[in-house]
């Protein structure tokens, strides 16, 4: 039995996103909600957030009316949902897009700009790992990390744009974060179909979608969990209600829509910035004038 899939690194993702995934690894650490995520979100990356803490408590209502300008896009002294979503999308863009430069920076061994597949298996496992991609191994484990290895191997491929070997920086945020690269939309539905279309008819039913869940025969009902994705299923991802998603109806699973994410969270943020803003006379709550 598995718990529901969530892609991506992410996977996408919490208060951002995705992928791929789905929930997120740096917005909620083993199901909980982590509130400095949101700060680092708010404030433009982890970085960001760490020196905001060591600033003087005038010093960051400085910068946190500086960022308020910011996110107030059309300067009529208003937050509203939209402008807020806005700004926690190009928040998580950068957060992720940093993450990556500084990991590009650790897997280019050779610093040539390049990470290449061999630099990419020594920093990942220490060692240059080659699975033959016909060969099923006997051991269960073995074979599972051989499968996920090739598909490691795939998407890298896949998130090369030119004839030179290796990734640039571009590339490898691809690959890395492959929600973020419209080129990629195409692999990442195809990997989710290789995944959970068992039948192969290039479409996932709701027993497929569960995966090998089955209930227990002395039970009397599903799991919670169950219960949410099966709601999900019928009311957030089968758009058409014909009980299969279809590869674009699979896109909205694996890779969720990061503005409509945003703006479920918008609430959390106006109270982070209403706490935060100790001191300065302002409501934060949607459409509320913030001089």
């Amino acid at each position: 039995m598995r718990p529901p899939p969530l892609l991506w690194l992410g996977l996408v993702l919490g208060v951002l996103g995705a992928a791929c995934g789905g929930p997120s690894d740096h917005h909620y650490v083993d199901g909980e909600h982590r509130a400095d995520y949101d700060r680092e979100a708010l404030l433009g990356g982890q970085d960001e957030a760490e020196e905001y803490t060591k600033l003087s408590l005038e010093e960051q209502q400085k910068r946190l009316k500086a960022i308020i300008k910011k996110i107030d896009l059309d300067s009529d002294g208003f937050l509203t949902d939209d402008e807020l979503s806005s700004w926690i999308q190009q928040s998580f863009k950068h957060y992720v897009t940093q993450e990556a430069k500084k990991q590009f920076g650790e897997y280019d061994k050779d610093g040539d700009g390049l990470v290449s597949w061999e630099e990419y298996n020594i920093q990942m496992y220490d060692r240059l790992i080659d699975f033959d991609e016909n060969t099923v191994l006997e051991d269960q484990e073995e074979e599972s990390f051989r499968q996920l290895h090739l598909k490691d191997k795939k998407r890298f491929e896949k998130a090369s744009r030119d004839e030179v070997p290796g990734l640039n920086l571009n590339e490898f945020i691809a690959f890395e974060h492959p929600e973020e690269a419209e080129y990629m939309m195409e692999f990442v539905i195809q990997e989710a179909l290789e995944e959970h279309d068992k039948n192969g008819d290039g479409l996932v039913s709701l027993e497929e979608f569960l995966g090998d869940y089955r209930r227990d025969p002395t039970a009397n009902e599903d799991p919670e969990w169950i219960l949410v994705e099966k709601d999900r299923f019928v009311n957030d991802y089968d758009k058409d209600n014909d009980g299969k998603l279809s590869p674009e109806e699979l896109l909205t699973w694996v890779v969720p829509n990061n503005q409509g994410i945003a703006q479920e969270e918008n609430e959390d943020y106006y109270k982070m910035l209403h706490s935060a803003a100790v001191g300065i006379p302002m409501d934060y709550m949607n459409g509320q004038n913030i001089k």
